[in-house]
């Protein structure tokens, strides 16, 4: 098979699951070879990898395109990805002026801006209400019950949104169409004081996202309650936030330390240069969900008992990880890899593996693993969440 082309050690070649070491074999179809070229790690599992664990992945091209006059959204819930049961999460974008409704949800909402800009409202139970636009790498949180609404300013708009259980679908949300339809208009006539045919232009369902003008500037929109603002505000600054810098990228935490309003849900921005990785970590207070915006990369769960699984990633992915369970994200492309981390918490927290080696006695860990003098030597007091070395 020298000069067959699906001889693996053909360059150019039709990728074949035949690991270095001689293990496997050729497959000549019928398959998918684009998608084999996108998971190589999965094609040809790393020799490490052994038993058997859920799929921990899965990309947003490939649920289904919810299409309105206005924009588009998109989701991964547990439907999709059983694994993740403790967030779900929407794709969405808006045209100019583009609005998702006036809704409220029985979950939590945390929201990144991708590219654009948008309006944010919302009213708490006291009254206190909240308006404010969002740019891109920004955040904001409406806590569970809360009215809100979203609307692109003059460029449009896409955002993440994650919400803080796995069963959660946005088009199952409390809209304000949905329910003036489903009032009846005697009722709605009596609520408002004002007569039946004043809601003779109503929706007969719900509107979910509809076009609609571009809004003005905020201060000529603004409206003043007579209670005041909400006194945690709604909205987060996470790209302008200094970052925690080592060689290889950075890291950028959100949690109730920083952005107090966010009592569910805490998150990281995370950066890895070509050749550095998201260290061997794992995290101590809840399952995690991620979202990966640009470049390409590599995850390995390790699940005890001799179980681990290399996950290939790219933009557009959902990645998830079990609580507690020992990972990495390694960056296999040409240009930076940047993804999200978010948790069902208040507060953002990990384990360092490196960190832990290095503040446990060195002769305990040197009988533990008969590790060399040379590993106990490069051992780190300081934890590095990325790391890159020559």
């Amino acid at each position: 098979m020298a000069n067959d082309p699906r001889n693996p050690a053909v360059p150019g070649r039709v990728p074949q699951p035949v690991r270095k070491d001689g293990a496997g074999g050729p497959d000549f179809g019928p398959r998918d070879v684009l998608r084999d070229l996108q998971n190589p790690d999965m094609l040809v599992p790393p020799a490490t990898d052994a038993g058997l664990l859920p799929n921990m992945r899965f990309s947003f091209s490939d649920t289904h395109m919810q299409l309105n006059e206005g924009g588009w959204s998109r989701e991964i819930t547990v439907r999709d990805l059983p694994i993740a049961t403790t967030l779900a999460g929407v794709n969405m974008s808006l045209v100019p002026g583009g609005v998702r409704e006036l809704h409220w949800h029985q979950q939590a909402e945390w929201a990144y801006m991708i590219w654009g800009g948008a309006r944010i409202t919302s009213v708490d139970a006291q009254g206190r209400n909240f308006i404010a636009d969002v740019e891109k790498g920004e955040l904001w949180y409406f806590p569970a019950g809360l009215p809100h609404s979203i609307q692109a300013l003059e460029a449009g708009c896409e955002f993440l949104l994650v919400f803080d259980d796995g069963t959660f679908s946005d088009l199952n949300t409390l809209s304000i169409s949905d329910w003036f339809a489903h009032t009846p208009r005697d009722v709605l006539a009596a609520n408002f004081g004002v007569p039946a045919e004043a809601f003779d232009g109503l929706p007969d369902g719900q509107v979910y996202i509809f076009e609609d003008r571009v809004p003005g500037p905020l201060p000529a929109e603004a409206v003043e309650s007579p209670y005041g603002a909400v006194p945690l505000s709604f909205k987060h600054k996470l790209l302008a936030q200094p970052p925690l810098r080592t060689p290889g990228g950075s890291v950028r935490i959100a949690d109730s330390s920083n952005f107090p309003a966010a009592r569910t849900i805490a998150a990281a921005l995370v950066e890895i240069e070509p050749g550095a990785m998201r260290e061997l970590h794992w995290h101590p207070n809840d399952d995690e969900w991620q979202y990966y915006l640009s470049g390409q990369g590599r995850m390995t769960v390790f699940g005890g008992n001799g179980i681990a699984r290399t996950y290939d990633v790219r933009a557009g992915d959902v990645g998830y990880v079990p609580f507690a369970m020992g990972h990495y994200v390694q960056n296999t492309g040409s240009e930076t890899l940047w993804f999200l981390e978010m948790f069902r918490s208040d507060r953002f927290a990990d384990v360092s593996l490196n960190q832990w080696m290095a503040l446990t006695p060195r002769d305990l860990v040197q009988a533990n693993l008969n590790a060399s003098p040379e590993l106990l030597d490069s051992l780190r007091k300081v934890k590095w969440p990325v790391v890159k070395y020559p």
